[in-house]
């Protein structure tokens, strides 16, 4: 990459500063002239007698006459002027494929080499102890590596008299720490500084120190738990005009104050590796001038904002992946042209590819993943790096329209363009690129045909995924040899079938095949079963295969995860499958015992679902060399369970203390619920024995089970009273993850040991109908215990369960009132109760539960008025039926309160209304009154005015 050819030339610059002219090595044969000093030489033999175990690698060193000169010995190089030793280099060295290295201790011894410029003891194992402090007297020492050599303790201080060091090596010795680097101070020569891995979390002045190393060209402090700059003024001091190589990664630095600091070597840094930061803000303004910077490396951190528009045309590497970017691509990054390697992965960036990408003539890897990047992808689409380019990634994307024909990208080794919005035909010019190794484009809309032509160039092709797209037909020819040997075969929900693919007989080196879901029907030719003793994955699930599953003489050379679940699969279950490390064969029609599980020598499976078969006989009693396991599935067989003339569970489970899942519902079997489940089965996540004939009581046991989020009894034939200590399940009582997921390794025994992950997930009895939960399982915390036959009270500790999100008691005897406290259950939203015997009034706590949206409390003894409130008279009466006692809404009986409440309004009504009438009446009588003797008065008044006006009028006429 960029820093090759960089690190090459300061090798060799720190290789003549570490080397003075007037200085050679004894290597000759005319150097035994001198031979070395006496001494020295017995320095080192004290030396050597301090190191516990040397793997041969001081056999040459030894007082025999031969090995009287030392300075022939290996490891050790002499003067040829002086003798004096002046390098010793034992630092550890590989053979047949392991490394070999000294153990023990250093010997003070070593102080009479005053003349020792070289000293190289890295990769040593010096077993926890303190590194000497006498290190620091061999002030002629200009190049010290003692990387990866455990010590552990503070530095000592004494280093800082080496004013002659050129390099510094103490990297790799993670349980090193130093708590100021004053002592660095004094190291005024240094050019090459190393201390990656040393816990400097204290260090909180190491900038300032730094700035005192003025030749300093190469800084190496990755992983050092390094804390923030905290001096604001870091910007102004005379620091190095050397630095060209800095790697910071993996540690505490903020923008805030680290960017002011690198502000500094703007003309000289040329490699620059801050991720694996806190860094947060927009780094638009940080690298504007760091004009001969090849490789910026700030991936892993929090930066916001966008990318930056301007930055060094002489970038080589740029890698911005894994943080908050926001906005489109800058049409300035294609100015870049001395650009190999971008990397912008994990972002929220949006918009086109700017089209000055082809511009970028030198790229070699480009990879744009994780975004929200949009629209149609040019014909010419990175022309001008066509002959360059070799990985491109735009998977994970929103781009639409086909696939672009990348004619003439002729080193193109891996394209993924997986999870996008491609539709049309796969472009046959797919066939052009000889290079390639890995092909994928998964969840598209992909369609048409795929054919040998696509594919029979592709000699070197190890990878192939067309999966998830629907529409597309994969027609290979059954007689077809196909050019390459695949590792990887996806061709999950594409047109596969209906014919078994006969071409995959070929492929002798697959290490993962999954097509499922791809329509394939009708039985399995008997070669496929022999090309999958090498199978780390195989899944051929959701089809329609049928037959019988051989049981070839092969074994599996690793622990493979095998799913072949949905099909209609029979006979019985072949020995050499169970040697699977995860192992699903669920809703299929296999039959007969599986006895055969304790002729498995040692069990690897950590996943084992055999559920919804035809499954029958005993269980077998051989759980304990089956200890890895996980989860356990046979639900709905036609196990009996009979052992030894007894009927119970097999006492071997409980050596499978790592069980997550244990679902045995819907059998045959009977006896008592083993109370050593409780005691051993600590990490119960699911206990499912629902549709048995298991009797007795629940053991209290059960109430160990600290992690259990579902327990589901129901449909057996358990008797006595529930437990008053389920108030100790505390996952219940907890709020809980939406997933339940965990990592764990397969138990390989052989050198393919790998480790994966498992998200559970369970068929739960949930509103009356069976539903499969999976990534919301976390979510579910379930007791059902219905259909049994038990009796007492319900506990009071049951509403201490507040995260409890289901409660089934129904079909048992339960007497008694209903725990007045039931409304805590605030994340409640099913609780059945019906078909008891429970008596006394509804608690008034119940309307408290929002949530509820499944009640049944019918065929009970309660009485009294159902509590008012909107959830409880929002369910129909059907809820409450079979309570002759009840009274009040939705139930059409009132209460015989409800009647007198209802009259008293009434009657008061009435009075009213009738007092109202009086006084209408009266105010009739009172107006017809007035209103008559008003009219009178008027006409009495009018007559005895008139009389004058007459007497006048009659005057005038006379």
């Amino acid at each position: 990459m960029v820093g090759r050819s960089f690190r090459r030339l300061l090798g060799f610059i720190v290789l003549l500063l570490c080397t003075k002219p007037d200085l050679g090595f004894s290597i000759q044969a005319g150097d035994a002239k001198i031979g070395c000093i006496e001494r020295e030489r017995e320095a080192l033999l004290k030396f050597k007698e301090d190191i516990s175990n040397d793997f041969g690698f001081l056999s040459s060193w030894g007082r025999e006459k031969s090995k009287k000169d030392c300075c022939k010995w290996k490891g050790v190089r002499c003067s040829n002027q002086t003798s004096h030793i002046t390098k010793l280099d034992l630092s550890s060295y590989k053979y047949k494929d392991e490394y070999r290295h000294l153990r023990g201790k250093i010997s003070p011894s070593l102080l009479e080499l005053q003349q020792l410029n070289h000293l190289d003891f890295s990769g040593s194992d010096f077993e926890g102890r303190s590194m000497p402090e006498f290190i620091g007297s061999l002030t002629k020492m200009r190049y010290l590596n003692l990387s990866s050599t455990n010590f552990s303790g503070p530095i000592p201080s004494q280093l800082g008299n080496l004013s002659n060091l050129n390099y510094l090596d103490l990297s790799g010795n993670s349980n090193m720490s130093s708590e100021n680097l004053d002592w660095l101070s004094g190291l005024s020569s240094l050019t090459y500084l190393s201390l990656n891995h040393v816990n400097l979390s204290k260090a909180i002045r190491w900038a300032e120190t730094i700035n005192k190393l003025p030749f300093l060209i190469d800084l190496n402090l990755k992983s050092c738990d390094l804390p923030s700059p905290i001096t604001p003024s870091l910007s102004i001091f005379n620091s190095s005009l050397y630095l060209i190589f800095l790697d910071l990664s993996f540690n505490q630095l903020s923008t805030t104050s680290i960017f002011p600091w690198l502000f500094n070597f703007n003309s000289s840094l040329v490699h620059l590796d801050l991720s694996h930061n806190l860094l947060q803000g927009s780094p638009s303004d940080a690298f504007e001038n760091m004009a001969s910077l090849e490789s910026l490396d700030l991936s892993w951190n929090q930066l916001k904002g966008e990318i930056p528009k301007s930055l060094s045309s002489s970038l080589v590497f740029l890698d911005l992946s894994n943080n908050q970017l926001q906005g489109s691509i800058p049409e300035t990054l294609g100015n870049l042209v001395s650009l190999r390697f971008l990397y912008l992965v994990r972002n929220q960036l949006e918009g086109e590819i700017p089209k000055s990408f082809n511009n970028l003539c030198n790229l070699r890897i480009l990879k744009l993943h994780r975004n929200n990047l949009t629209g149609l992808l040019a014909k010419n689409f990175l022309a001008c790096a066509n002959d360059r380019l070799e990985r491109l990634d735009l998977s994970f994307n929103k781009f639409v329209g086909s696939v672009p024909d990348f004619v003439g990208f002729l080193s193109l080794k891996r394209l993924f363009l997986g999870h996008n919005q491609f539709n049309g035909t796969l472009p046959g010019s797919i066939a052009q690129l000889a290079q390639l190794e890995f092909l994928k484009i998964p969840s598209n809309s992909l369609e048409g045909i795929v054919s040998e032509a696509h594919l029979s160039s592709l000699f070197k092709l190890l990878y192939l995924d067309l999966s998830s797209n629907p529409m597309l037909d994969v027609k290979l020819s059954s007689n077809w040899v196909p050019p390459f040997q695949l590792r990887h075969i996806f061709l999950a929900s594409c047109k596969l079938g209906p014919r078994f693919p006969g071409w995959l007989r070929t492929q002798k080196r697959v290490g993962w095949l999954d097509i499922s879901s791809s329509g394939i029907s009708g039985g399995t030719p008997e070669w496929f079963w022999n090309i999958t003793s090498n199978i780390n994955r195989l899944n051929i699930s959701n089809n329609q295969i049928t037959g019988v599953v051989p049981n070839p003489s092969v074994e599996f050379s690793r622990y493979p995860q095998i799913d072949m679940s949905s099909n209609y699969l029979e006979g019985s279950i072949p020995l050499y499958i169970l040697q699977a490390g995860w192992l699903d064969l669920s809703r299929n029609m296999f039959s007969g015992s599986i006895s055969s599980l304790c002729e498995v020598s040692r069990g690897a499976s950590a996943y084992l679902d055999l559920s919804n078969n035809l499954l029958s006989g005993e269980l077998p009693d051989c759980w304990g060399q089956w200890e890895g396991l996980l989860v356990l599935n046979l639900e709905n067989n036609h196990f009996s369970g009979k052992i030894s003339n007894s009927i119970e569970l097999p006492s071997s489970l409980k050596h499978c203390t790592k069980l997550r899942v244990v679902d045995l519902a819907r059998n045959e079997l009977a006896g008592n619920i083993p109370s050593w489940i409780g005691r051993t089965l600590s990490n119960l996540v699911v206990l499912n024995l629902r549709f048995n004939e298991f009797y007795g009581s629940i053991p209290e046991e059960l109430c160990q089970l600290k992690k259990l989020q579902i327990l589901d009894l129901s449909n057996n034939n358990i008797s006595g009273m529930i437990p008053r200590c389920f108030n100790n399940l505390t996952s219940m009582v907890e709020k809980g993850n939406l997933i339940i997921t965990y990592n764990y390794t397969i138990p390989c025994f052989m050198p393919f040991s790998r480790p994966s992950s498992y998200i559970d997930k369970q068929i739960v009895q949930w509103k009356g109908r069976e539903f499969e939960y999976e990534k919301t399982l976390g979510l579910l915390k379930s007791i059902d215990l219905s259909s049994n036959e038990l009796s007492g009270e319900i506990p009071q500790e049951v509403t201490d369960l507040l995260d409890l999100i289901s409660l089934n008691l129904s079909r048992n005897y339960l007497i008694r009132l209903i725990p007045p406290t039931i409304g805590r259950l605030t994340e409640m939203d099913v609780l059945d109760l019906s078909r008891n015997r429970l008596s006394g009034e509804i608690p008034p706590s119940l309307s408290q539960i929002q949530r509820l949206s499944v009640l049944d409390l019918s065929n009970n003894d309660l009485s009294g008025k159902i509590p008012h409130g909107t959830q409880l008279q929002s369910f129909n009466s059907s809820t409450y039926e079979g309570n002759p006692k009840l009274c009040g809404p939705p139930l059409l009986k009132k209460c015989l309160g409800d009647e007198k409440e209802e009259d008293s309004p009434n009657n008061e009504g009435q009075v009213q209304e009738e007092e109202n009438d009086i006084w209408f009446y009266i105010g009739v009588a009172l107006g017809f009154i007035v209103g008559f003797w008003g009219v009178c008065f008027t006409l009495l008044h009018n007559i005895s005015s008139r009389n004058p006006k007459f007497k006048s009028l009659r005057k005038q006429k006379n």
